[in-house]
Parts: structure tokens; C-alpha cells; sequence
């Protein structure tokens, strides 16, 4: 084991968090904040008058909150963000570039806050300290002399607040472009296609309230434990209130079966709460063959079909009932890989539910069919009537602080006229009205040479990606790249001819006795305002840098926006449709809910009705050799932060570069627990990982992201998305 010379495998857990989960947390922040900081984050991280945590966008309760409203993921995030440690020009002298890129991201996050400005020049070997003045003079002379504004590219992470993101696409289309693509074009895009075009609204239909007093529960394509860890104690809350919870998923992860709350005794001392009442082990990518046996068996045993609703409210329902009729259910049954017996077990438990609420994440929206994915999960819960009623509808469980919110702002590259005027009315310019590029369509404008210039407020662009080593020779033919970053990361080394990394305060800190605000997966608009002292005098704020590249780029005076957040609230109460009275709203503790029409069982669609959908069935072809890999998270990192080298709930330590894959796929295919193997898809090669039995199915095989990102091709993306394929791509294994 070479590859990973501590790599120890264990069986995994029996239930998540509990006390292991405070063990942890304590260690984090203590190692990280020392006592006094911790304590002043643990106190008022997502609390009405604190900060809302830097990881999921779980919402957070409309009244009463724990004392402790966090998780142990959350304190990773935010003490992580907090840090005490910083490098500047030291550390930068110290360490070249290419040393910096052999070390490995979880290395990279370890070392500190980034303290300056810093400029790679071109053929320098180290980056080198400037001033703001003169990084703002450098990038904007660079988005001047561009031919055309559509020539450059402004990305987005999801951790922006909704002031930043709002100032960031008014800079970018009075720049002239609509060149903003962001972090959904990677993750929850077929999500809000599926749903647009289904029952109008791209967003979640339910409150958390909801959730906790649902019948039924589906949980299909997610990992709660890992990755929106609060969402347990909700769980929880409605399994004692009577609810069942139906888990799909291809791995059995532990966040699924068993909890224990860390914040009660007997979660504690306890066996914990069993949450999931049917487990259904789908194949990698049968979840349209699985939804659709579910409506099948529904349909035809006639239990638990709300005719009323469908009449009133629907259209395309004889179309998808006359489709459906023509699959067999043993058919579908084998492609979803699920017995007949549990699809009808399952089926019961949703059609005698008095509501259903269903949840999803990325295992959902990261396959080339996945607009149909929800599509079909869309007819489920459409013949029951279970959307627009008490308890029932759909929770996309976003998996990154704000990024809902920054679509809400107007970051996306495909905006709507109607958005376009009002926001040409409110500052007096035509906005650039041809769509702009998505994230693939970036990379591949990077890579033919037609994008010189690239800016990325936040996240850490190049391990996010799919097809990294094409992503990255993108990245190196730039004439200038731009990273508002708050600590290092691969994206810093990888770069265009010149480059830029300027730092910025996070969600965790002081800014002026200002602060921000933000929304949540459930559409909940909420105040946030860091606690500590920011670890570098040099920081800046998101807004005051998008204010100095507008001023060195447009010469717009936007001094008094950076002096004073309300007068942007101001402009985004008069160009956001549900944000009237924005800045009153957001100073009510909790803030307020955005108004989602489908609540009430209004349906902003071309009909004025929700849709049945007929697609396609298309079953997994797998050439001789080839197994069908999913990306996953670990339990320590967030998206592409790497915290530690742990996998506590799935028996993974200090270790990465893993294939959790079928026992007997191993000894099918003359391999060996533990040996080291190359994945490779066409030309692309990912070397030296390890071999882990694990219980998935046959024919599907678990690694992490970013490390198995390079095998990702840039052009197998979902349809109508146009989201890249990372929960399915057909790859072979190869001895080293």
C-alpha cells in the first residue's frame, strides 16, 4: 500500500455523531481557534444574531434554537474559516509555486488564512506581495483591453452573500457580459431544470416545520451524516412524531439507519433512533427505473392517487400514465436493482401516507439523465397530490452555504428578460441580453483561447471541475487569472500567465459592524454577521473587492456600497421579485421566507398547471470490464476542502486515494483487497489507488472527488443542464 502507507480500514459505525461527534468537534476547534475563539463561535454560529455557518445550506429553525445549533461538519467549516494562522509574503518566499503544487490539498487548506494580495508574474516562480491599488490597476487594465467583454469569465462559489453576489452581477453586465457561471452549473442545475419545468419554481416547496411532521420521508441520492449533518435531529424530530423513512441510495451510509442527537443523554449513552424504516439499495443511476416502479404499483393498485388534484392541477397526466403502462415491472425492477417485493413494500408506505416529503442531493443531479431523475421523482409526488399541502412536497437539500442565493442575486449566465430590465431600469443601462457561458462551456472557451481572462469570486475552480487535466490546461491559457480566495488552494497553482490571488474576509468575521445576509435551502433569507477578528489587517471584504475591480474597470464609484451593505439591500428590494422591503425583512430575527408559489399550489409554468413528464428509460451499459463510478465526499471535507484524511463513518482512515467497490467484483475481476490499481476512462488515467471492499453493488464502484475528477470527461454532462456526469461515469481498473 505504497499509495497510502497509513491507510487502516474498520467496519464502519452503527449510527452517526453522538459522542465521538463532540470528541471531534472539540478537538477541531480547539486545535484550530484555541478555547475563547471557540467558544465565541460555538455561541452564536446560526443564531439570529450571529453568523450563518460556512458549509450546507440546512435552514435553520423559524423559533427556538439550541443553545449549540451546529454540527460537527459545521465546526470543521467554520473553525477551519477561523483559524488563527495566516501566510503572506514569508511563507510565499519560502515555497515556489511548484513545490507548492507536489503538496497534497488537504496540506494546502492546513497552512493558514491567506494575510495579502499576492501576484504570480509572468515567469516568475513565486508569488510575490502587492498592494490592492495595484492588484485592482492590474486586473482591470487586463478586462479593458479585452476585444470583447464576453472574453472574460466571472465565476462564482456558493459561499457569496447575497450583497456581494448582487454587486458581483451588476459589475459583470455593466462590463457587458453574462459570463457567470457558478458552482450550481456543478451540482443542483438539474435540480432546478427538472423542477422549472415541471412545477415552475427551481426551489424547495416545503418548510422545515413540514419536514419534522411528514408521514412519509424519501431520502434518495444523499448522505445526510456527511453532508448536512443537522438535517439528523429533523429526522429524528419526525420519526418519534410517526413518520417512515424510506432511504435510496447505493451505499448504506450510516446517516441513513441510526442517529444519536449529541445534544441529549440518551443519544449519548443510548442505542441512538433508528431512522430508516426501508432501505433500498439502487444500483449507480436506476433511479428512473425505481421511481418509475413506484408510480407503477401505485397507480395501478389505485391506493394513494389524488385524482382531485391531478384534475385540477395537473396536465400530461394520460400521457404519463399511457407510458408507464408499457413497462413491465420486472423490467424495472432489475434495472433498479431492487426486488419487487421492497418496490411494493416501498409503494404501500407512500400511497397510505397522509404527506411525503421527498429529499435529495447531487446523487440525483450528477448523471446524464439526471433532468429526467427529477422529472420522474416530480410524477411521484404529483400522482399523490403532495405538493401544496401540509407537510408534503420537495426538499432540495442544497450542499453549499448560499449558493441558492446567489442564483436568487442573479448570478446565472442564461438570465431572464424580465430580470434583465428591471435590473437595467434600476441603474439605467442596457444589460447585456445573449446568454453567457455556463462552467463547462467556460472551460472549453479557456481552452480554445477565446477566454484570456478569468475571475473567481471564491471556491477552488479547478478541483470543483471535471476533466482536471483539461481544466487545467484551460487555466494555463489565460493571459490573467483572478482567485478571491481565503486560503490556498490547487486553483492558486494551476493559473494563467499572470496571476492574482486577493484575500477576503469569511462568513466568520468582524466586517465594520456590518453584515451580510443569505438563504437556505428552504428559501429562508436570514441576517449574518462575523464574530472574530479577522486574522489579517490586509483582508477586504467580498463587496469592497467587487467595488475596487469596478472602479479599476469601469471607473464606477461604488466607495459608499462598500461603506454601507444597506444601500445595496436597497437596490435588491427593487430588482428581486419576493425581496420587496428587503432591508426591513432581513432585521426581523430569523429574518423571512421568499415566497414560493407552488406552496399554495400555484404553478408558474406555461399552463398555469404542474406536469407530468414522459422520459426516457436507459439502462447502463457496461462494456466488458468497465464499472460504473460514482464521486463521493468523505466525512472530513466540504466540497473540495479537505480537512483531515478521515472517513469515520464509512471505516476509512488517513486515506484517500480509495475504490470502495463489491467483494465480489474484486475476486470477480483477479483483484485483491488492498491492491494498488490505476482507474482509467479512454485516455484518461487516475494513478494509485486502493482497492476497499465495501458494500455497493455489483457493477459500481465509490471514489472521492476531486482525486478522481480527472476522469470525468468535459463533454458527459446531464441533458438540458448541461451538469457534468460525476455520480456515473463507466471506468476500467488496472494493476499497477
Amino acid at each position: 500500500m505504497a499509495s497510502e502507507p497509513n491507510l487502516r480500514i474498520t467496519p464502519p459505525p452503527d449510527s452517526a455523531t453522538g459522542a465521538a461527534s463532540i470528541q471531534k468537534s472539540l478537538e477541531v476547534a480547539w486545535r484550530d481557534t484555541g478555547p475563547l475563539r471557540a467558544f465565541q463561535l460555538f455561541s452564536t454560529v446560526n443564531q439570529k444574531s450571529g453568523f450563518d455557518c460556512p458549509s450546507c445550506a440546512w435552514p435553520d429553525p423559524r423559533g427556538e434554537r439550541h443553545t449549540f445549533e451546529f454540527c460537527e461538519n459545521g465546526v470543521k467549516a467554520f473553525a477551519d474559516e477561523a483559524t488563527r494562522s495566516s501566510i503572506g509574503r514569508d511563507f510565499f518566499a519560502r515555497h515556489s509555486v511548484a513545490e507548492l503544487a507536489a503538496r497534497s490539498d488537504h496540506w494546502l487548506n492546513a497552512q493558514g488564512r491567506l494575510a495579502e494580495p499576492l501576484v504570480l508574474r509572468p515567469g516568475a516562480t513565486h508569488y510575490a506581495p502587492l498592494s490592492w491599488q495595484e492588484a485592482f490597476a492590474l486586473a482591470g487594465q487586463a478586462l479593458r483591453e479585452l476585444a470583447s467583454p464576453d472574453q472574460a469569465i466571472f465565476y462564482t462559489s456558493g459561499r457569496t452573500s447575497n450583497e456581494a453576489a448582487f454587486l458581483y452581477q451588476l459589475f459583470v453586465r455593466r462590463f457587458g457580459t453574462n459570463n457567470l457561471p457558478d458552482c450550481s452549473n456543478m451540482c443542483h442545475e438539474s435540480s432546478g431544470v427538472g423542477l422549472e419545468s415541471t412545477i415552475g419554481v427551481g426551489k424547495s416547496t416545503v418548510t422545515l416545520e413540514d419536514l419534522e411532521h411528514a408521514g412519509c420521508i424519501l431520502l434518495i441520492g444523499q448522505n445526510p451524516a456527511t453532508n448536512h449533518p443537522r438535517m439528523l435531529s429533523s429526522l429524528q424530530t419526525a420519526v418519534r412524531n410517526g413518520a417512515k423513512v424510506i432511504s435510496i441510495n447505493p451505499l448504506p451510509e450510516v446517516g441513513l439507519m441510526r442517529f444519536k442527537h449529541p445534544q441529549e443523554l440518551r443519544g449519548l449513552l443510548g442505542p441512538g433512533t433508528a431512522l430508516t424504516s426501508l432501505f433500498l439499495q439502487v444500483r449507480v443511476n436506476g433511479d428512473v427505473a425505481l421511481l418509475k416502479a413506484l408510480a407503477k404499483v401505485i397507480l395501478e393498485s389505485g391506493r394513494g392517487v389524488d385524482r382531485d388534484f391531478i384534475g385540477q392541477y395537473t396536465a400530461g397526466f394520460e400521457e404519463f400514465a399511457a407510458a408507464l403502462a408499457a413497462h413491465s415491472l420486472t423490467a424495472l425492477s432489475e434495472q433498479a436493482g431492487i426486488s419487487e417485493a421492497q418496490i411494493r413494500e416501498a409503494a404501500a408506505i407512500i400511497a397510505e401516507a397522509p404527506g411525503v416529503i421527498c429529499c435529495w442531493a447531487m446523487g440525483l443531479t450528477q448523471h446524464q439523465n439526471a433532468v429526467d431523475n427529477i422529472r420522474e421523482l416530480v410524477n411521484l409526488m404529483l400522482l399523490g397530490g403532495n405538493v401544496g399541502k401540509p407537510h408534503a412536497g420537495f426538499f432540495c437539500v442544497r450542499g453549499h452555504s448560499n449558493v441558492q442565493g446567489d442564483r436568487t442575486m442573479g448570478i446565472y449566465e442564461k438570465p431572464s428578460s424580465h430580470f434583465l430590465a428591471r435590473l437595467g431600469a434600476e441603474f439605467d443601462f442596457v444589460p447585456p441580453a445573449h446568454h453567457g457561458y455556463d462552467t463547462v462551456a467556460a472551460i472549453e472557451a479557456m481552452h480554445a483561447g477565446v477566454a484570456p481572462v478569468f475571475v473567481a469570486m471564491g471556491g477552488n475552480f479547478l478541483s470543483a471541475a471535471p476533466d482536471t487535466g483539461y481544466t487545467a490546461a484551460a487555466l494555463r491559457r489565460c493571459h490573467l487569472t483572478v482567485q478571491i480566495s481565503t486560503k490556498l488552494n490547487r486553483s492558486h497553482l494551476v493559473t494563467g500567465r499572470t496571476a492574482l490571488i486577493l484575500p477576503c474576509l469569511g462568513r466568520t468575521d468582524q466586517d465594520h459592524g456590518q453584515f451580510v445576509t443569505t438563504e437556505s435551502s428552504l428559501s429562508d433569507v436570514a441576517k449574518s454577521a462575523g464574530v472574530v477578528p479577522p486574522v489579517s489587517p490586509h483582508l477586504k471584504s467580498e463587496v469592497a473587492i467587487v467595488c475596487g475591480l469596478a472602479q479599476a474597470t469601469l471607473d464606477l464609484d461604488w466607495s459608499a456600497y462598500a461603506a454601507d451593505y444597506g444601500l445595496i439591500r436597497q437596490h435588491i428590494a427593487r430588482v428581486i421579485p419576493g425581496c420587496e422591503n428587503y432591508a426591513e425583512r432581513v432585521e426581523v430575527p430569523g429574518g423571512f421566507c421568499m415566497d414560493i408559489p407552488p406552496k399554495r399550489r400555484i404553478f408558474p409554468t406555461s399552463s398555469g398547471k404542474a406536469h407530468f413528464s414522459v422520459t426516457s428509460l436507459r439502462p447502463v451499459e457496461l462494456a466488458p470490464g468497465e464499472y460504473l463510478m460514482m464521486t463521493i465526499r468523505s466525512h472530513d471535507q466540504f466540497n473540495t476542502t479537505v480537512y483531515g484524511l478521515d472517513d469515520r463513518y464509512r471505516g476509512v482512515f488517513q486515506g484517500r486515494r480509495i475504490v470502495l467497490m463489491n467483494a465480489h467484483d474484486i475476486a470477480g475481476g483477479g483483484f485483491a483487497p488492498g491492491q494498488q490499481v490505476d482507474l482509467r476512462h479512454q485516455h484518461r488515467v487516475a494513478e494509485d489507488f486502493i482497492l476497499v471492499p465495501y458494500d455497493i453493488p455489483r457493477g459500481s464502484i465509490a471514489t472521492y472527488f476531486p482525486e478522481a475528477n480527472v476522469l470525468i470527461p468535459i463533454d458527459r454532462l446531464a441533458g438540458e443542464s448541461r451538469t457534468p456526469a460525476s455520480k456515473s461515469t463507466p471506468v476500467t481498473i488496472h494493476r499497477r
